[in-house]
C-alpha cells in the first residue's frame, strides 16, 4: 500500500492578506459599543471639558499672544484615551475567539498564530488612529491653535505609544482570563489608569500619595511624552523609561499566557 501525502502549501506572509485585515476592521465598525468609547466618547469629552477652556493658557504665555490653551491639553488626553480603548479591545477579540473555540480551528489551518494577532493589532491601532484624528479635527475647528509640529508630534506620540503599550496589555488580559470578562476588565483598567495617570486632570491636583502612584502607571509616561510638544518641556527620559518598562512587562506577560493557552490546546 502506498502512503498518500497531502502537500498543503504554506501561504505567503504566514496568511496575512488585506482581505483578512479588512474583515477585522469591519468587525470593529459593526460594534456600536466600541465605536462610542473609541471615537465618540473622546470627542464628546473634549466638548464637555475642553471647549470651555480654549482661552485658558496652559503655560505662562497667554493664548492671545500665541500660547497653548488648556483645551489642547484636554484634546491630547482624550485622543490618547480613545487610542488606549481601541488598543485594549484587541485582547477582547482574541479572548472571544478562545471562548468560541475558534483559535483551535485556526491552528488546523496554515494561518500563522502570530499573523492572526498581528492583524488584530494593526486593526486596533488603525481604529485608534481614527479616534485621534477625529478628536484633533474637532478640536481644530473648535478653535485650538497649534503649530504644525505640535499637531503632528503630539498625535503620533499619543497613537504609537498608547497603541504599543495598551495593545500588549489587552493581549495579555485576553490570554489570561475567560473571553466574556475581557472587555469589561480592560475597559475598567483603562479608566482607572487614566484617572491615576493624570489623563483626565493633572497629578498636581491629587494627594501626594496618589501622585507617587500615578507616576508609576503606564498612562503617566505616555501622557507626558505626548503632551510635551504643547508645554515645550525638555524630553523626559524618565517618562520614556516608564513606557518602555511597561511595554516589556506586558509583552512578557502576553508571551507567557499565550504559551500556556497553546499548551492547553
Amino acid at each position: 500500500m502506498t502512503a498518500i501525502t497531502l502537500d498543503r502549501p504554506v501561504p505567503a506572509l504566514g496568511g496575512f492578506t488585506l482581505t483578512y485585515l479588512r474583515l477585522e476592521l469591519m468587525r470593529k465598525i459593526r460594534n456600536p459599543r466600541g465605536l462610542f468609547f473609541t471615537v465618540a466618547f473622546p470627542v464628546l469629552m473634549f466638548f464637555i471639558v475642553g471647549y470651555q477652556l480654549l482661552d485658558e493658557p496652559l503655560t505662562a504665555t497667554p493664548v492671545a499672544s500665541g500660547g497653548v490653551s488648556v483645551a489642547a491639553y484636554i484634546m491630547v488626553s482624550m485622543a490618547m484615551y480613545g487610542a488606549m480603548m481601541s488598543a485594549t479591545q484587541t485582547g477582547a477579540s482574541v479572548a472571544a475567539e478562545r471562548a468560541q473555540g475558534w483559535t483551535r480551528q485556526l491552528r488546523l489551518t496554515p494561518l500563522n498564530p502570530v499573523v492572526n494577532i498581528s492583524v488584530k493589532t494593526i486593526a486596533g491601532m488603525m481604529f485608534g488612529l481614527v479616534a485621534i484624528v477625529a478628536t484633533y479635527i474637532v478640536a481644530m475647528f473648535s478653535g485650538v491653535e497649534l503649530s504644525a509640529s505640535q499637531w503632528i508630534v503630539s498625535g503620533l506620540a499619543a497613537w504609537l505609544l498608547a497603541g504599543a503599550v495598551f495593545t500588549t496589555l489587552g493581549l495579555m488580559v485576553g490570554y489570561m482570563v475567560p473571553g466574556e470578562n475581557v472587555a469589561q476588565i480592560t475597559s475598567l483598567v483603562v479608566v482607572l489608569l487614566s484617572f491615576l495617570g493624570g489623563l483626565f486632570f493633572p497629578l498636581s491636583n491629587m494627594p501626594d500619595f496618589l501622585q507617587v502612584i500615578g507616576k508609576l502607571t503606564p498612562v503617566y509616561g505616555i501622557g507626558e511624552l505626548a503632551r510635551s510638544p504643547l508645554t515645550g518641556d525638555a524630553f523626559d527620559i524618565g517618562a520614556l523609561i516608564n513606557a518602555v518598562i511597561w511595554f516589556a512587562v506586558f509583552v512578557t506577560g502576553t508571551v507567557a499566557f499565550f504559551r500556556r493557552d497553546t499548551r492547553r490546546g
